[in-house]
């Protein structure tokens, strides 16, 4: 039986299902092994954002995800997901790191967005979040993206700066959420069902939209049968594309990923 076509926002209700599998699910069952490093060499090593080392099959990764948590202790350990600006500068730090030992950069992408409190932005949150971009734009390893769940605003565009950028069937990416769009669009949060349409933050949406290359299926029925069936299509995905891009040299591989979002804006411009 064929997938029940969803709407916007049902899309987005499962997105933030707090029962949906987290990236710490995706990276133990898609990796052979992963071990996690910790800390920005700044301030602190902030739990929203999990960096470290795994393989697949001799292939050595970097792993850059957005972690939330499962009850409510693990929420407060991991901000609910949303990075401060620490979080960041530990990326930074891994992605650094990757480059000097030519090893890909594997990002997964799940929050509501960068965490917004007071003491975020007296260390830098906008500046973190910028500078992440950058670097991310410049590495000289191929990066790919993935978006698992609630890909929103600055928070999630941070590690998002991809050769390639795949996105599950119903996942959810945009520039915020769709109560915080009808607030600034309209003056009404009650619009968020509304918002959620015209925003075009479905993965089919944003596939036609050309800022993402590859949409995830997602099988309906056990729970658990359709998330090992996700995971070896990640696997098989991630395989082939590093395969593809490691034939390009460092510049190419910089101008690949210059290119894609440089011809994205000018696609969306049209």
């Amino acid at each position: 039986m064929a997938n029940k076509k969803l709407t916007a926002w049902e899309k987005v209700e499962i997105a933030r299902n707090p029962k949906r599998k987290t990236s710490l699910d995706y990276i133990e069952a898609i990796f052979d092994d992963f071990m996690e490093l910790h800390g920005d060499r700044n301030f602190k090593d902030d739990r929203a954002i999990v960096c470290g080392l795994a393989s697949i099959k001799g292939q050595n990764f970097t792993i850059i995800a957005e972690q939330k948590g499962r009850t409510t202790k693990e929420n407060i350990e991991r901000n609910f997901g949303m990075p401060n600006p620490e979080s960041y500068r530990k990326a930074i730090r891994f992605m650094h790191q990757a480059e000097k030992f030519k090893r890909p950069v594997i990002t997964f992408i799940d929050t509501k967005g960068a965490y917004p409190g007071i003491g975020a932005e007296e260390r830098g949150q906008g500046e973190a979040i910028a500078k992440s971009m950058f670097e991310m734009a410049k590495l000289k390893v191929p990066v790919i993206a993935i978006v698992i769940g609630e890909g929103s605003s600055g928070g999630a565009l941070a590690i998002g700066v991809a050769n390639k950028v795949f996105m599950l069937e119903n996942a959810i990416y945009s520039i915020l959420s769709p109560e915080g769009y009808s607030s600034i669009l309209w003056k009404d949060s009650s619009r968020y069902k509304e918002a959620a349409e015209k925003m075009k933050l479905t993965a089919e949406d944003l596939y036609n939209l050309k800022v993402i290359d590859k949409i995830i299926k997602e099988p309906v029925g056990d729970a658990e049968e359709s998330f090992k069936k996700v995971v070896n299509i990640l696997k098989k995905e991630i395989i082939t594309t590093i395969a593809e891009l490691s034939n390009l040299s460092e510049k190419e591989i910089v101008q690949n990923r210059y290119e894609k979002f440089r011809n994205m804006g000018e696609y969306m411009e049209v």
